[in-house]
């Protein structure tokens, strides 16, 4: 199905990635709908004029925001769906929408899997509600929300089957600090930037266990191999090229930046911390924890060579020492 408008285009979430999402969109719309899970939240953002819980300096004109915590209704109003909620959470969010979704596009901005249904969001999407996968669309890129709301450059690649309606997203989301690119690669976008998460966590791991540079760059390089070895086995495509901004770029900023929590989250796990009282320090959600586990089931239907992979869940699922199973990775390396 192509799209010949968006019209009506809402967020679905209320974290810092789609606060930051919504700042973007609102360059191009007069106005946006929002859907928020607590109203409370929903009355203080009216109040103050900001998120109160996430980019609290980034300021909005909230009359030209139609909130609500009525998933249903904001669909229903909307025909541009971007949903941004924490991957753990999406399934509880969608089984509450009984609205069709067969006349709407729908855009994930989520980096994870549906951690029980062992499937991308995209495709949970496109099961759970019957729709095509032209309709559903991914975004991908190095675009840390924080960047996003200081006004700082970031390239996002939008992936949908139908690159028609790929452009259509790609027009909502370019503005004079956000770039983007379209590309068909849907599932591959969207699994590169689970593993990109997983790989963080290993990069704060081995800050923590205060590994120099030069390891943390033998690190990103097995990194992106590693990647490309699972993603020719799970979709092969010859027209993609992890060396790109959607595979490649999103790696490095996550494994390098301070924003990344995935890297906070590692490096207190390489400091000592135990998994669950690194989890209670962090005030967001680690993806890439859940992603950790995720992806180890969903490779046993590959069997890929995944040592980062294998060594960050021994860490943060076997409870196997860090300082160990780092040792015995770096062993693996060349």
């Amino acid at each position: 199905m192509q799209f010949k408008t968006t019209g009506r285009v809402a967020v679905i979430g209320g974290g810092s990635w789609a606060t930051a999402i919504a700042k973007i969109l609102l360059h191009h719309e007069e106005k946006i709908n929002w859907y928020m899970r607590r109203d409370d939240r929903i009355e203080e953002f009216k109040r103050l004029g900001h998120n109160p819980s996430y980019l609290t300096g980034l300021h909005f004109d909230v009359n030209r925001i139609d909130f609500s915590s009525d998933i249903n209704a904001v669909v229903k109003n909307s025909d541009t769906l971007v949903f941004v909620t924490p991957s753990p959470y999406i399934k509880s969010h969608l089984k509450k929408l009984k609205t069709s979704l067969k006349d709407k596009l729908v855009v994930t901005a989520i980096k994870g899997i549906v951690a029980d249904e062992g499937l991308t969001v995209s495709r949970y999407i496109e099961k759970a509600f019957n729709v095509s996968e032209e309709q559903v669309a991914c975004i991908g890129g190095p675009s840390h929300a924080e960047e996003v709301a200081l006004d700082r450059l970031c390239y996002l690649t939008i992936g949908c089957s139908n690159i028609d309606n790929a452009r259509l997203i790609a027009d909502l989301f370019t503005n004079k600090f956000v770039k983007t690119s379209i590309s068909t690669d849907v599932e591959g976008i969207e699994y590169a930037a689970v593993l990109k998460n997983v790989y963080a966590i290993c990069a704060g791991i081995c800050h923590g266990l205060k590994q120099g540079d030069n390891f943390q760059a033998v690190l990103v390089a097995n990194a992106i191999q590693e990647m490309k070895r699972f993603l020719e086995a799970v979709q092969p495509d010859s027209n993609r090229h992890t060396s790109s901004s959607a595979y490649l770029g999103d790696l490095l900023v996550t494994m390098y930046s301070n924003f990344s929590r995935n890297r906070v989250f590692g490096t207190m796990v390489g400091q000592g911390y135990s998994v669950k009282s690194a989890q209670l320090e962090m005030e967001m959600i680690a993806e890439g924890y859940y992603g950790t586990e995720c992806m180890k089931k969903i490779n046993k239907r590959y069997h890929v060579n995944m040592p980062i992979l294998d060594a960050v869940y021994n860490i943060l699922y076997e409870r196997i020492s860090p300082s160990v199973e780092i040792k015995i990775l770096s062993d693996s390396f060349r």
